[in-house]
């Protein structure tokens, strides 16, 4: 399923589409952004416990490839003028079993890939269904067989819970150790499990926070916990995300 839209008053197009339930262990969605105006849109790109590989050309930039890793922080952003972006958003999943790339798992960093990555070339970024058909085509035949069950269970209920469910209540539905799911992820990704939930717990909120409710709706001790955590992730509490000025906030715009 694919949806369109558009952020009011600063030329900022995108869409978004959920890949097929055959890469819905590893893709999180396709998504590509233009800023058809003559002007940069600055914002502030907000943790979402995902990483990226973004296909982009603009009249300043030639066409290239980026791999984007995982997202930790509120960083400030600026999407340039007249600029095309064609990506592809990753669950941790992949990391492992579908890209063999540790580079993905460093925390905040850009890196460029080689030119015409996996095929695509300038042309692919004016057909957005077009491109969402080639780089599933390219990543069906790149999975790997015989994932891990643990693994595979574990991001179930990561994923399935929106973070909430504590390291604890992990470790024993899956079976696995805390301290060495702990240790899978600092070696694999960098991070502790409990800051990986923190960060969806936090990304789940921005939905709620979108919708006006600006109080704790997932696993949250109190308001004051709510906030905080809010305040933490973004550098803002959550009444002032819930404003979003000007389309500030890259992430509640989107979403």
């Amino acid at each position: 399923m694919q949806s369109t839209n558009s952020i009011a008053d600063s030329g900022i197009e995108y869409k978004i589409a959920k890949p097929s339930t055959e890469l819905s262990d590893f893709v999180e969605s396709f998504w590509m952004i233009e800023n058809t105006s003559a002007i940069p849109h600055e914002a502030v790109g907000l943790p979402d416990g995902r990483f990226d590989i973004i296909f982009s050309y603009s009249q300043n930039e030639p066409f290239d490839a980026m791999l984007m890793g995982l997202g930790t922080e509120a960083v400030q952003q600026s999407i340039p003028p007249k600029i095309v972006m064609f990506a592809i958003s990753f669950k941790l999943l992949a990391i492992e079993y579908l890209l063999a790339m540790k580079a993905a798992s460093r925390p905040n960093n850009a890196y460029a890939l080689p030119t015409e990555f996996w095929g695509i070339k300038k042309s692919d970024l004016n057909d957005f269904e077009g491109f969402c058909e080639k780089v599933s085509e390219k990543m069906l035949l790149q999975k790997k067989a015989n994932i891990d069950s643990r693994k595979q269970k574990l991001f179930d209920l990561i994923y399935s819970s929106r973070g909430s469910l504590s390291v604890k209540e992990l470790s024993e539905k899956v079976f696995w150790n805390s301290r060495q799911i702990n240790r899978y992820f600092n070696e694999q990704f960098g991070i502790s499990l409990k800051t990986y939930c923190n960060i969806l717990r936090f990304k789940t909120s921005l939905h709620h926070i979108k919708e006006g409710k600006l109080f704790p709706e997932l696993n949250f001790a109190d308001q004051n916990h709510f906030i905080r955590e809010v305040k933490r992730m973004a550098g803002v509490t959550p009444k002032e995300l819930s404003k979003n000025k000007n389309d500030r906030f890259i992430l509640l715009s989107a979403i």
